[in-house]
């Protein structure tokens, strides 16, 4: 008997609304619901329709991405509320912290014991993900990322307990989000659908959802380009289903060296997710192809190229080209990284990214991360 293999999981059922009305008058909320959302959202969707759960705001426990304090601080209210199911509505941050609720494991394990995996992570109340930003796809993943103070890093918690039971789509909810978040978290969604593709684990499942992802987002991009930022409000529709498409894509095969590299220039200083990725993206798939070239890369690079209408060898630059005209990508020194931390943050992502790097394209070492930190300087 051969060994079972799994190719593919999708365990979150997805729903769509068009306004945030509906999902409230339908989602029956009490005071047994545990609602965490970001104070702006709720103010501008659902405040009016004052739903009956038990709310908590993001900005209760701190600013910017998950760390473990805020977790701690989060699970401690949970705990007291005596809620029997979870509603997120927010971003990947709010839907990451979110998940962490599911396990009902007591304060007795700290946040940084449960995502190195050293308590037991089973489910034991349900959760249901909207989420209002166009990039994370953490509504349906079983991925939750925080910031670990004490250990100047990011630490990612991969188990099928953190699968939401249901993801909701209102594309409403993007039209009001500020611009530099729609265009980090929509170029996020294209790296998760990008690095999902070339993954190890990527098979002909994965590889649909990651191409129509890739499609979506690009043609988006390019419109945007043509016709101005406020085109994007006529498409919000299809860059909330592209976040989503690619969600479901990187679930499976998982994310690779871009968000591997960007998690030290996070945790150190405070760079949101989307907008960290961002600065790594050409690089790294630049490196996969100049190291590897007749790969899974050759397929990704036809894809690309017929979108973009350029050539295979010149799809890389095309596409920074295109983002560029998104929103402008930094140099690395423009956040404060200095210098030295070339090397530090080359041996923290070896250490402390395994599971990562282990779903890359190519396995970097540390020399090949290096020189990618040195070239964006």
């Amino acid at each position: 008997m051969g060994k079972q293999m799994e190719l593919f999981r999708e365990t979150t059922k997805i729903v769509k609304y068009e306004t945030a009305k509906e999902f409230v008058m339908e989602s029956s909320m009490t005071k047994e619901d545990f609602l965490l959302c970001s104070r702006s959202v709720f103010d501008r969707y659902f405040k009016e329709y004052e739903p009956k759960a038990c709310v908590h705001f993001k900005d209760e426990y701190g600013s910017g991405e998950p760390t473990d304090v805020m977790i701690e601080k989060l699970r401690a209210d949970f705990e007291k509320s005596g809620c029997k199911r979870i509603i997120a509505v927010g971003g990947g941050a709010i839907i990451d912290m979110a998940k962490i609720l599911v396990t009902g494991i007591p304060q007795t394990a700290d946040a940084v014991s449960i995502f190195k995996k050293e308590v037991e992570i089973t489910k034991k109340y349900p959760l249901i993900a909207v989420p209002a930003t166009c990039g994370a796809g953490s509504e349906v993943s079983s991925v939750s990322i925080m910031e670990a103070t004490s250990l100047h890093t990011k630490l990612g918690l991969a188990d099928p307990a953190l699968f939401p039971d249901k993801a909701v789509l209102i594309p409403e909810l993007l039209r009001e989000l500020p611009y530099f978040f729609f265009a980090t978290s929509a170029i996020d969604a294209l790296i998760h659908a990008m690095e999902s593709y070339v993954s190890p684990k990527a098979n002909l499942y994965t590889e649909m959802f990651s191409e129509k992802a890739i499609d979506l987002l690009i043609r988006g991009f390019l419109r945007m380009t043509a016709e101005g930022k406020e085109a994007r409000m006529e498409m919000l529709d299809e860059f909330l289903t592209a976040s989503n498409l690619a969600g479901i894509a990187f679930a499976n095969a998982g994310t690779g060296a871009v968000h591997a590299m960007s998690y030290p220039l996070s945790g150190t200083y405070h760079v949101t997710h989307g907008e960290a990725n961002y600065q790594f993206l050409t690089a790294v798939f630049q490196t996969y192809q100049t190291c590897r070239p007749n790969g899974k890369i050759r397929q990704l690079t036809k894809m690309l190229g017929n979108v973009l209408g350029c050539r295979e060898e010149d799809v890389f630059k095309k596409l920074e080209e295109l983002l560029s005209g998104i929103i402008p990508r930094k140099p690395l020194r423009e956040y404060g990284m200095k210098e030295e931390e070339i090397r530090s943050f080359s041996v923290s992502v070896q250490e402390s990214q395994k599971r990562l790097l282990g779903q890359s394209y190519i396995w970097f070492t540390k020399e090949q991360m290096e020189d990618i930190y040195r070239s964006l300087y």
